[in-house]
């Protein structure tokens, strides 16, 4: 069976993060934060984590803002002026509105071994989730596996 892997940062050494994506032999990482250029990002600030991937683990990287949530949301989010609900709601009328599933199938290829990247530790409340999720509409033949 063909995977999808995600990985959080947060909580995670550079040599614990850097070393899951080794062993699980990850051929492409997709950033799906709106933000990859935040100083509290540490080693997976953008450029530092496309260096340090190609370097050490010698994976790609590529930041895909068409499965990031909207500005206002994440924001709304973050301040609690939203719940986790009211953003999933939110955050599956962007991905509509930008026609994700049609995307995926145009621009993705599950033939190689690709990890979605976000900053929360768990994926339960991390829209990382979701994007898999929608993935495996797409491709109902692939497992999803948070690292």
């Amino acid at each position: 069976m063909t995977k999808l892997f995600t990985i959080g940062f947060t909580k995670k050494s550079a040599e614990k993060f850097f070393g899951i994506l080794k062993e699980n032999n990850i051929n492409l990482v997709v950033d799906v934060r709106l933000n990859n250029v935040s100083q509290l990002s540490g080693f997976s600030k953008f450029p530092d984590i496309q260096f340090f991937l190609k370097t050490i683990c010698d994976i790609n990287y590529q930041h895909d803002l068409k499965f990031s949530p909207e500005e206002s949301t994440l924001s709304r989010y973050k301040k609690k002026n939203i719940d986790w609900n009211t953003y999933v709601c939110e955050f599956t009328a962007t991905m509509q509105k930008r026609e994700i599933r049609k995307y995926i199938a145009e621009n993705y290829h599950i033939s190689q071994n690709i990890c979605l990247l976000c900053s929360e530790h768990e994926p339960e409340h991390c829209h990382r989730r979701l994007v898999a999720e929608i993935f495996q509409e797409v491709f109902p033949e692939i497992e999803v596996i948070h690292l």
